[in-house]
């Protein structure tokens, strides 16, 4: 990850004083770094240490970075990681402006590795993020989505770029196309997860493990599980009081609502959707070969639906 960070410290560079500024403000905030650390682990899994996995991590920040920058405007979030969001503090125009120019240098990293394949993988996933992003758009402020609707905007939205960061590191690998879509099933997978559990932490955490504001997804009107189970579960007066808030972005009521959410037990079903997802992905890893890289991916999945922030 180090050599990741010294990729992405020269790339960033650009002639606009005001790109630099938000581009490292946003990169440089904190972030995980779960998605590039996927495309490291599953190209050391299979045998793969050439440089070029450190620009490809580099090309899945970047991405990562700029659909953030997207989100938050979307979102009219104020808050990330600890942080205020780069439009709180340098204005929409400019986020959105920056994230397209994160987004053009991530294509102009990736083509320097001069494979046709990892084009298509990256140019397939941010194609189907953006689809992933106006289906939550049209999700919004309706309490009446199914369950298989929520989930098909997290494996549009969160989880295709996690399976594109696994998928790449077989890619760099020559692997085969079956070990290749079992590396990819993993991102999926654990992506998923990791969604699931950011719900639930939306109701569950505070602001300052969190990073961000507690109840932002309800003031968002996103119908997330926690919400779909706890309106299942609920009284015909809980139901009337998530409706009317979903509908509204209203957060007056929100110690109540997360009251229900918790008492129905949904944030447990919800905990529990996850862990099965990470059992998928790590069924995934049964055709890699034993190794600690393999270890590290196991319990990489396991951590993720145990985490607190």
């Amino acid at each position: 990850m180090l050599e990741v960070d010294a990729v992405i410290g020269r790339r960033l560079g650009s002639d606009v004083a005001l790109i630099n500024q938000i581009a490292g403000y946003i990169v440089h905030a904190g972030g995980k770094r779960i998605r590039p650390k996927l495309v490291l682990l599953f190209a050391n899994a299979l045998g793969y240490d050439k440089p070029e996995r450190f620009e490809l991590a580099a090309v899945i920040e970047f991405i990562h970075t700029a659909t953030l920058l997207h989100d938050d405007v979307v979102d009219e979030s104020s808050l990330r990681r600890g942080k205020q969001t780069a439009n709180a503090l340098f204005g929409n125009a400019a986020s959105v402006l920056v994230g397209d120019f994160l987004y053009s240098r991530a294509f102009q990293m990736m083509v320097s590795v001069n494979r046709m394949r990892v084009l298509e993988v990256l140019a397939e996933a941010t194609n189907v993020i953006a689809e992933g992003e106006v289906l939550q758009l049209m999700n919004m402020h309706d309490p009446d989505i199914t369950v298989d609707s929520y989930l098909r905007v997290i494996r549009y939205k969160t989880a295709k770029l996690f399976e594109a960061s696994a998928r790449l590191g077989a890619v760099l690998a020559d692997a085969s196309p079956v070990v290749e879509e079992a590396c990819a099933g993993y991102g999926r997978a654990l992506g998923t997860a990791f969604q699931l559990i950011d719900d639930v932490l939306d109701y569950e955490g505070d602001s300052q493990a969190l990073g961000k504001n507690v109840g932002d997804d309800l003031r968002e009107g996103k119908t997330t599980l926690p919400l779909l189970i706890a309106m299942e579960r609920g009284t015909p007066e809980q139901r009337a009081l998530i409706r009317h808030a979903i509908e509204h972005g209203e957060l007056e009521r929100l110690s109540e609502i997360v009251e229900i959410v918790r008492t129905t037990g949904a944030l447990d079903a919800t905990r529990e959707a996850a862990r099965g997802e990470a059992k998928l992905a790590r069924d995934c890893l049964n055709l890699l070969p034993a190794s600690k890289w393999q270890e590290s991916l196991l319990e990489f999945a396991a951590q993720s639906v145990e985490r607190s922030f």
